[in-house]
C-alpha cells in the first residue's frame, strides 16, 4: 500500500491509500480537483471512491469537480446537507455500518467538531491492515483493536497556544473546542494497543500553534513507533500491514 499525501493543514487535506493493484481510495477532498488528477498521472479511472469527514472547505472544497468527473462520494447525511449540492454520487454513511469501496473495507464512526454528523473513520486492506483516520475532532470516544497504522491529528499545543493566542482568547477557544492537541493525540494512542502499528502519521499540523519537530519526538518517545509528520507531497512507500 501506498500512502500520498497531497496536503494536510488548515489551507486543505486530501490523502490517496493505493494498492498494489492500482486501486485508489481518497480521503478528504479538500484541495483543488486538479490537484488530485495531478497526483494520480491524469488517470481516474481506478479511484473507488473518496471519504469526506465534514464540510468544511478544507475538507471538500474539491468535491463538487470530483463528482462532475465521475467520482463517488462518501460521507454522513448531516456533512452531505453541509456541502448543500444535489447529485447522485453523493453516498450516505451510516455510522458504525461496514460498507466496501473495492478493496477497501470501511467504517465510519462520530467525532467531535464544530459542525453537524462529523466523522472518523476504520480503513481496512489486505495490504495495510487496518489503519484509523482520526481529524477535526477534540477527542475520540473510541478504543480500536487490531490497528496497524495510524493517522490522527495533532493540531496544536497547550504550551503554544496559551502564548501565541493569550490576547485572543476566541480565536484560542475556538481551536479548543474543534480540533485535537498533541496532548490529547498522545493519550488517545496510549488508550489503544499499537503493538502491531507499524506507521502513525501525524496530520493537520497548525502552521501556527504547532512544532512539527516536537510532536514527532513526543509522539515517538509516548509510543516507540514510527512517526512521520505529514507534509505537502509526501509519499510513503510500505504504509502496510507488515514493516517488510
Amino acid at each position: 500500500m501506498r500512502l500520498h499525501i497531497i496536503n494536510s493543514n488548515s489551507d486543505g487535506n486530501c490523502y490517496l491509500f493505493t494498492d498494489n493493484e492500482g486501486n485508489t481510495l481518497i480521503v478528504e477532498c479538500g484541495v483543488r480537483f486538479e490537484k488530485i488528477k495531478q497526483a494520480m498521472n491524469f488517470d481516474c479511472s481506478k479511484v473507488v471512491g473518496c471519504l469526506v469527514t465534514h464540510e468544511h472547505g478544507d475538507h471538500c472544497k474539491g468535491v463538487k469537480d470530483a463528482v462532475k468527473a465521475g467520482l463517488d462520494i462518501y460521507a454522513s447525511a448531516g456533512t452531505i446537507k453541509g456541502m448543500k449540492m444535489d447529485s447522485h454520487r453523493l453516498n450516505t454513511i451510516e455510522k458504525g455500518a461496514k460498507f466496501s469501496l473495492g478493496p477497501f473495507d470501511i467504517i465510519g464512526f462520530d467525532v467531535h467538531h464544530d459542525v453537524n454528523e462529523p466523522l472518523g473513520f476504520l480503513i481496512r486492506h489486505e495490504e495495510m491492515g487496518t489503519t484509523l483516520f482520526l481529524t477535526d475532532t477534540i477527542y475520540c470516544d473510541y478504543t480500536f483493536p487490531g490497528l496497524t497504522n495510524v493517522l490522527i491529528e495533532a493540531n496544536y499545543s497547550q504550551d503554544i497556544i496559551d502564548d501565541k493566542l493569550s490576547d485572543n482568547r476566541f480565536l484560542r477557544n475556538r481551536v479548543i473546542q474543534s480540533h485535537m492537541s498533541v496532548e490529547t493525540a498522545i493519550k488517545t494512542l496510549k488508550a489503544n494497543d499499537l503493538s502491531k502499528v507499524n506507521n502513525i502519521v501525524l496530520i493537520h499540523l497548525s502552521d501556527r500553534n504547532s512544532d512539527a519537530k516536537v510532536f514527532k519526538k513526543r509522539i515517538e518517545d509516548a509510543t516507540l513507533k514510527t512517526v512521520t509528520v505529514a507534509t505537502a507531497g509526501l509519499t510513503i512507500d510500505n504504509f502496510n500491514i507488515y514493516p517488510f
